[in-house]
């Protein structure tokens, strides 16, 4: 190329580089605030910016000094030099250092990383589509077995029951799992289904969770706070809704929070609920719900009978707590909460759900005239959970849908939709449920899918 092109391409190259040094030097998007004691993890990356932007700079800085250098001259010609071996073997030379100055110390790290502290905590993070459970070992220090034969709606963890030392283990059927600070501790990871990810972007932990073995990870939490657990494996349709919580505090609070859940045997041990004595109690319900819980529109009390006992009980308890029914906008959920409140406690509670599901199971009456043709296509995302007959899976958190009632489904759903429901921090499976909401685009799109909900026989 002649001089005058020579140059605008060597300019060119001196300005990408000066750019890119600057972007990297001056942009705001950079790693996250540690949380945990992996800053070698950081050092390593850094030290990977450094030799790679290293070699990025000089590169591109001798492609400039190369084209104005040896650029088109009248009467010149090139020289044409097959092999050069005193420069191959200062590339070959410079180019292992480098690699090896990026490689050695990830190795050196991720020794680290394989050895865990022998006075590390252990825990376990169990995965499954598209939820996260916990388990903890209990006084004896020991977590039980498990084996994938045991999981079921009533043991979703895989506990053998025969084994003493899973007895105490304590089980969290949450999202969301505490920490102590300045601990050790060590992650068991199990997949009950398919592939997951375990990844704290803060604690700079990622470890896939492969179906058939357990896999292992280790952390120091360093500063208190809440942080975000995401699954970084594409792990089906409702992939992107699998989150949870990381909570890091005092030991105190730590134990104070582990004391909240049920062992094993405490969960196991539950007794069922007594029909004849949760009648008495129904009459408060009735007054609303209707004498066999066939719902009342005009009471804005949709239809309870036919519906999942362990669904009912949660939200009952949800609007006992105040996980439900609090929001300003959410106005029949705060006339439902001080009902929920004349239930005692968790027998009550059961009593009542129990009296519930003796009544008929009448499908309510579709008062949706909407085209389901779209509703068909949008289904195919909430069958997933909701069972391709709509009858629900309590192993995927998600209650029965068909036959119920349509008008109160399509109110929650634009209650998931604007926040009214599912941002409450105490309601565990809400913020999914406002998720897969967000892919109604529409009223319409709303309306038609539930219209096709009440197709579905």
């Amino acid at each position: 190329m002649d001089g005058g092109v020579a140059m605008v391409v060597a300019i060119a190259l001196v300005l990408l580089v000066v750019g890119s040094v600057l972007f990297h030097l001056l942009s705001p998007w950079y790693f996250t605030p540690i949380a945990s004691n992996w800053s070698a993890i950081d050092d390593t990356i850094s030290l990977t910016f450094w030799v790679t932007g290293s070699v990025f700079v000089a590169v591109n800085l001798f492609m400039a000094y190369c084209v104005v250098r040896y650029r088109h001259r009248k009467g010149s010609r090139a020289d044409y030099e097959p092999e050069n071996k005193k420069l191959e073997g200062w590339l070959v030379g410079l180019t292992a250092v480098g690699i090896v100055g990026m490689l050695a110390p990830g190795l050196f790290v991720y020794a680290k990383i394989v050895d865990v502290p022998k006075d590390a905590a252990v825990f376990e993070a169990v995965g499954k589509q598209w939820h996260w459970g916990f388990r903890f070992p209990g006084k004896d220090g020991v977590l039980g077995s498990v084996d994938a034969r045991y999981v079921s709606d009533k043991n979703p963890f895989g506990m053998n029951p025969d084994d003493p030392f899973g007895r105490d283990d304590i089980l969290i059927a949450s999202p969301e799992v505490h920490l102590p600070l300045g601990k050790p501790v060590k992650a068991l990871l199990r997949s009950i289904d398919v592939l997951h990810d375990f990844a704290v972007p803060q604690f700079r932990v990622k470890m896939d969770l492969v179906p058939g073995m357990v896999t292992r990870s280790w952390f120091t939490p360093t500063r208190t706070g809440k942080f975000d657990l995401l699954c970084e494996q594409l792990c089906g349709i409702g992939h992107f809704v699998m989150r949870g919580k990381v909570v890091v505090e005092e030991e105190r609070a730590f134990q104070e929070w582990l004391s909240g859940y049920p062992t094993f045997a405490q969960s196991m041990a539950q007794v069922a609920g007594d029909a004849e004595a949760g009648k008495p109690l129904f009459a408060v319900c009735a007054a609303c719900h209707g004498a066999q819980a066939e719902g009342n529109r005009a009471m804005n009390a949709p239809k309870l009978s036919g519906q999942g006992d362990w669904y009912l009980k949660r939200q009952l308890n949800n609007f006992k707590h105040g996980a439900r029914g609090a929001h300003d906008k959410d106005l029949y959920g705060k006339q439902m909460a001080p009902m929920a409140a004349t239930l005692a406690d968790n027998a009550a509670v059961n009593n009542v759900v129990a009296y519930i599901k003796t009544l008929p199971d009448n499908p309510a009456p579709a008062t949706l005239k909407d085209d389901t043709t779209n509703g068909r296509n949008l289904y195919a995302t909430c069958g997933a959970c909701h069972g391709s007959d709509g009858r629900g899976v309590q192993a995927m958190n998600a209650p029965r849908l068909s036959g119920m009632s349509d008008w109160y489904m399509v109110t929650q759903l634009k209650n998931f939709k604007q926040g009214i429901r599912g941002a409450h921090p105490n309601d565990r499976y809400g913020p999914q449920m406002a998720s897969m909401a967000a892919i109604l685009a529409d009223d319409q799109a709303t309306t038609g899918l539930v219209a096709y909900i009440s197709t579905i026989k």
